[in-house]
């Protein structure tokens, strides 16, 4: 008869890392952070500029409309959805109809479905950090935690992390600084609630841009399913029907196009080893 193995088990994954973690002295850990943020915050400095003067746009129509700044500091707070915070100022001036409002915050932010579905792997395994990311992923911090090139030395999970606390802290500061401009100094708004649209476009064609031509598929096939539904369901329906078919059409593809990315990866880091 065969002896039952009676040694060690092997420790799972996250047992191993509650182990390194608790192994770590407190200078250790300060020290990843803090490494973690020096690589983070340079990638940030354009989205800081953007942002101050977005969340400025966006205070300052609140403060225009009559709403106290402390509106536009809460909101971008616990809201963080910039494009929704500019339609946001309609609705409070606006009749109250919850279900209209939910309906359109659905519409509004559904593109943050296919974020999710990118980040999955990506934010798997980071503790208590991970309810938070998932709240503060916006398009710019999408942008930046999808495609930075973090080094090895460096904790993911902290880099993520920073990244996503400096960006909302860039987005809170612009529309608080902006609710107390624009309610001492009354001007003309016209044009303030295209800016975020106009920021969208940019970060689209630096992608474009910046990317290999494997890693322009996915744009690709976004913009396809949206000419294809703007053709036949018209400019004032086809936003839903839209993103139904992105969803349908990156849930299939999702296999193919992560293949893509790991062997654009190995590409880039062959290159880097020559």
């Amino acid at each position: 008869m065969a002896q039952e193995h009676t040694g060690p088990a092997e420790p799972s994954p996250t047992n191993a890392r509650l182990h390194n973690r608790q192994q770590a002295s407190p200078d250790q850990r300060a020290g990843k952070r803090l490494a973690a943020f020096k690589a983070a915050f340079p990638l940030t400095v354009p989205i800081c500029l953007g942002f101050l003067f977005l969340g400025a746009s966006y205070g300052i129509l609140m403060g225009t409309k009559g709403f106290s700044f402390v509106w536009p500091m809460c909101m971008s707070a616990f809201i963080f959805a910039g494009s929704m915070e500019f339609v946001t100022v309609n609705l409070l001036l606006s009749a109250f109809n919850p279900l209209a409002g939910f309906l359109l915050a659905l519409m509004v932010n559904a593109r943050h479905l296919f974020y999710g579905l990118s980040m999955l792997g990506r934010f798997k395994g980071l503790g208590w950090k991970r309810p938070y990311l998932i709240f503060g992923m916006c398009d710019e911090t999408y942008a930046i935690n999808s495609t930075a090139r973090i080094p090895d030395t460096v904790d993911r999970g902290w880099f993520y992390f920073w990244v996503t606390v400096l960006n909302q802290c860039y987005w809170v500061v612009g529309a608080t600084a902006g609710g107390i401009i624009g309610s001492h100094l009354p001007f003309d708004t016209t044009g303030l609630d295209f800016v975020l649209t106009a920021l969208f476009l940019v970060i689209f064609l630096d992608q474009w841009l910046g990317g290999k031509h494997r890693e322009r598929l996915s744009a690709i096939i976004g913009v396809l399913a949206a000419l294809a539904c703007l053709v036949i369901f018209g400019a004032e329906n086809f936003m839903i029907p839209a993103l139904i078919a992105m969803l349908v059409l990156f849930t299939i593809l999702r296999p193919h196009l992560d293949t893509l990315n790991i062997e654009s990866e190995n590409t880039d880091a062959s290159q880097e080893v020559r």
